[in-house]
């Protein structure tokens, strides 16, 4: 038996969300799943329709009393507008995000002179490369991380609430500053997308496309699987994160370059000890990243790492 120590976790009852795709609803069905009451909200009212069938939560009513904890799933560009625009209104005590990047949308919420005492930023490292309220699961997060990532001015009592919501999602907490968030999230999801959409890319358009994918097998498979995911909601997150993701994606490049140029030499032991260090290495790397995944709870059908 754990026996929890420091401050008692607040007792969520009311949460809201605002943006019913992926994410949001993923949010609200886990919450209602634990008994709390969810109000929904969405400038598109196909979405919000289609997550209140899903009975995730009910649509948003002039004159709904505060929720304990507003959750902000709408794209990055957005977030900071959101939220000054709910706070605004008294939505709720305790304000939270699902972007996947951190530091550039702080500093938009500063600009924008939001309430920055009663927000706590945050990402569920959780998604999949299909999108829209229908792809919505209510164990998208079980076993899987939730970075947090408080400001200075970040309350305590905000802090300890977002943390209980995540839990009661199945989540855990992961404390970061929103520097080291927005850099580990560029190295294990963003960077990786965008290789993988750049390999995936080699067979658009190609007239020998269908001949060479007739032989195609796993490796092909599962390297390109997530360059299938929504290229505007892509676009919006690499824009928030492009110097993180720039570094990454030319460190990789100086390998390949490395590789390519190797595989082009006529001296066979210049040619093979440069490709064996990428092996090599990419073994290492391998080993590492199998026993960082393996330490995590297993969450079935869980795609992509990402918004």
């Amino acid at each position: 038996m754990t026996t929890r120590t420091g401050p008692p976790a607040p007792e969520i009852r009311h949460v809201t969300v605002v943006g019913c795709g992926l994410i949001g609803t993923s949010v609200a069905l886990a919450l209602r799943a634990e008994g709390v009451r969810v109000t929904l909200a969405d400038h598109d009212p196909r979405s919000l329709s289609e997550a209140v069938r899903m009975g995730a939560g009910l649509a948003l009513a002039a004159g709904e009393p505060p929720a304990d904890v507003v959750v902000i799933a709408t794209p990055p560009s957005t977030v900071a507008a959101v939220l000054r625009d709910a706070q605004a209104r008294g939505l709720g005590a305790v304000y939270t995000d699902v972007a996947s990047t951190k530091g550039r949308i702080l500093s938009s919420a500063e600009l924008t002179g939001c309430d920055m005492s009663t927000y706590v930023p945050g990402h569920p490292m959780a998604g999949r490369e299909v999108s829209g309220t229908g792809a919505a699961r209510a164990d998208l997060f079980a076993g899987r991380k939730w970075a947090l990532c408080p400001g200075p001015a970040t309350a305590l009592l905000a802090a300890l609430t977002v943390t209980e919501l995540a839990a009661l999602c199945g989540a855990q907490v992961c404390l970061l500053s929103p520097y080291a968030h927005d850099r580990a999230v560029a190295a294990v999801s963003h960077a990786p997308l965008v290789l993988s959409a750049a390999l995936a890319a080699r067979f658009a358009y190609t007239r020998e496309g269908a001949d060479v994918l007739a032989l195609t097998g796993r490796g092909l498979y599962d390297v390109t699987r997530v360059a299938g995911s929504p290229p505007e909601l892509w676009i919006d997150i690499l824009e928030h994160n492009a110097e993180a993701v720039a570094d990454m994606l030319e460190q990789v490049v100086d390998d390949l370059a490395a590789v390519g140029a190797a595989l082009r030499e006529a001296d066979g032991s210049a040619r093979w000890g440069v490709v064996a260090d990428l092996l090599v290495r990419g073994n290492l790397g391998r080993e590492l990243i199998v026993d960082a995944y393996a330490r995590r709870a297993p969450a079935e059908g869980v795609e992509l790492e990402a918004a």
